[in-house]
């Protein structure tokens, strides 16, 4: 078995673990009220936490062993950062953990932490050699240092939807409960993602050809593994019997990629829509329950906290290390490449959660509230702007 085989078998290996954890942690934050429930929790918990160190030297070992055998740090596509961002969750999240003994951040950190090792798993992961601006010990810093950021970061935005799942009354009608379900709608539309990709490329080994002229002029060829809802800029189908794209996009947007994003809508919201239909009950009335015995108030430092924490390591590895690198790799420290926006958006949007939190006295939903919206903004840059908009970092 070649360390490659080794690496993938560690994967694995932590995404069970991850899988079996999130199980132990529901049993761990059932009601305590009959007699001798309180410590068969606690012991629960004991096992949760345990699953979860296992699962994440598991998830160490893979990354350790995949550096090895490419000789470069796996950070350079969307499949090894995407795998690098779910590990940082899950060490963020331990050390949260031990830090708050909150045993219901794992019930919500897992399950984040899986849909993002499950989304990794839906791009190649073949090693391939790398491209002239990837070859950078920068880029190996500033990537891994805004993956910690971003996941320290992420673990306020677990513990804000803990918060606004206790504090946000399911049974009543109100704006801020519609919001909430939207939350959970777009962590439903994360599992679309993977069963679409499953569905098409796994399934059914869907396959369409086409040729195209990229922004440059130059004609290239592109393989579809979905139907084709959008079209790449003056194509040209090659597969007979294959779908032709309903609309052709100007070369700026990554058609075939937006397809995604679109199979993703339609495959997410009919799952959806299965979970309301089976349940008969929002999302947010089955997860309500489960954290009644949270502590809000603890609940709401931890977010705080985090945000300390995450947001200067997120300033150096996105912006200072990451200008250090762009002036390496291109010549020039800031470009207004998309990536580099929406990186500036996110810093902007989290030194604006510290000035209202610190000068306004924006606590509590607000605050959490603020920690949710962020962390969208984090997912919007991993996916959309990744998968949608062309640019320099468009390497997946």
């Amino acid at each position: 078995m070649s360390l490659i085989d080794v690496s993938g078998n560690l994967l694995f290996v932590a995404f069970i673990a991850y899988l079996i954890g999130t199980l132990v942690f529901g049993g761990a934050i059932k009601s305590t009220k009959p007699d001798g429930a309180v410590k068969r929790a606690n012991n629960w918990g004991k096992l949760a936490i345990i699953l979860t160190v296992i699962g994440f030297l598991a998830h160490l070992g893979y990354f350790i062993t995949r550096w090895i055998y490419t000789g470069r740090a796996p950070v350079s596509n969307m499949f090894e950062f995407t795998t690098a961002f779910g590990m940082f969750i899950i060490a963020a999240f331990i050390l949260i953990y031990y830090m708050y003994r909150i045993t219901a951040l794992g019930l919500i950190a897992l399950p984040v932490a899986l849909l993002i090792i499950g989304y990794a798993a839906m791009f190649p992961s073949e090693v391939d050699p790398l491209v002239p601006s990837l070859q950078s010990h920068w880029l190996t810093i500033h990537v891994i240092t805004a993956a910690m950021g971003q996941s320290v970061l992420a673990i306020s935005a677990v513990a804000g939807l803990l918060y606004l799942l206790k504090s946000i009354d399911p049974k009543k009608k109100t704006k801020s409960r519609f919001w909430l379900e939207a939350v959970l709608y777009f962590l439903v539309l994360v599992v679309g993602f993977i069963l679409a990709t499953v569905l098409f490329k796994g399934v059914m080994g869907y396959e369409a050809n086409f040729t195209y002229v990229n922004k440059d002029g130059l004609e290239q060829e592109i393989t579809y593994n979905m139907p084709a809802v959008f079209g790449m800029n003056e194509n040209t189908l090659l597969t007979e019997g294959a779908m032709n794209p309903i609309v052709d996009m100007p070369p700026v947007i990554e058609a075939k990629k937006l397809t995604t994003v679109f199979w993703t809508i339609v495959i997410g919201t009919v799952l959806y829509a299965l979970i309301r239909l089976i349940a008969r009950r929002r999302i947010i009335e089955m997860l309500h329950p489960l954290v009644q015995k949270v502590n809000l108030n603890l609940l709401d430092e931890v977010g705080y906290r985090s945000v300390l924490i995450g947001f200067p390591v997120f300033t150096l590895g996105a912006l200072v290390f990451a200008m250090i690198w762009a002036q390496e790799a291109w010549g020039r420290y800031w470009g207004w490449d998309p990536k580099e926006v929406w990186a500036l958006i996110t810093w902007l949007f989290y030194a604006a959660y510290l000035h209202l939190r610190l000068s306004k006295g924006w606590e509590g939903k607000k605050s959490a509230w603020l920690a949710l919206i962020g962390f969208a903004i984090i997912l919007f840059n991993l996916i959309v702007v990744n998968l949608v908009i062309a640019g320099l970092h468009s390497y997946a």
